[in-house]
């Protein structure tokens, strides 16, 4: 049969597992790792909690740190620490939230506070002067970016001078008089295959739209007609 465990055992280990938060506390009071970054946890939670100088829960402390401190430990530490008046807590709804007792001697004095606001009063003044320059620079690489490139431009100029030396060319053979006559005869050509033609796309623009008729009527919405008009190109 298995020895009985002494009725003592469990006080001894709660004893011991208290002494050890009140050890961790009393680092943090005697300021080892009150930076965050002496590694000990309650060192940890009050570098923390001094750094955002706002009131956390337990659950929020522990997140916040990534879970280097867990949850439990975290709420043991932070009950002890409020036990010593190292920190103070407040209930807000069902839990309890902490932060480091605010020093008087801390807060900013009027003139202080001054300084402050006019600093930031220049701050955002320069903000906004940066933020019209940011927009401008942007307009104008936009403006850029649409442009031609310095090689399109040089291809486009040598295409310009070929075209202005051939029509150049073809004026100087009109001046001379060197160009070829049209004859009566083919004006006369021209005119007739002109007139047939005019005379062909108003018979077929006829015959387009009597059929465009004869559809439209089957259709049941105008997005439809539109649509189909698109695919047929009768607009064009």
């Amino acid at each position: 049969m298995a020895p009985r465990k002494k009725a003592d055992d469990k006080p001894a280990t709660s004893a011991a597992g208290k002494r050890k938060v009140n050890a961790t506390a009393a680092a943090a009071e005697d300021g080892g790792g009150g930076d965050g970054s002496g590694g000990d946890p309650a060192g940890l939670i009050m570098g923390y909690l001094r750094r955002v100088n706002r009131p956390y829960s337990a659950i929020e402390i522990s997140a916040n740190l990534h879970n280097k401190v867990t949850k439990a430990a975290t709420t043991k530490i932070l009950k002890d620490l409020h036990e010593r008046n190292q920190v103070e807590g407040r209930t807000a709804g069902k839990q309890i939230v902490y932060h480091v007792p605010q020093n008087p001697d801390d807060a900013l004095t009027p003139e202080q506070i001054t300084t402050i606001d006019s600093t930031i009063s220049n701050l955002q003044a320069t903000t906004a002067n940066l933020q019209a320059t940011a927009k401008t620079l942007r307009s104008t690489l936009s403006a850029l970016n649409s442009t031609l490139s310095t090689a399109d431009l040089i291809t486009n100029v040598q295409a310009l001078d070929a075209e202005k030396q051939e029509m150049s060319g073809r004026l100087e053979t009109l001046r001379a008089g060197k160009a070829k006559k049209v004859t009566k005869k083919e004006r006369d050509e021209v005119e007739k295959g002109w007139k047939a033609a005019g005379l062909a796309k108003r018979r077929r623009e006829k015959i387009a739209s009597e059929m465009w008729k004869l559809i439209e009527d089957l259709l049941e919405s105008s997005e439809q007609r539109d649509e189909l008009r698109e695919q047929l190109g009768l607009d064009e």
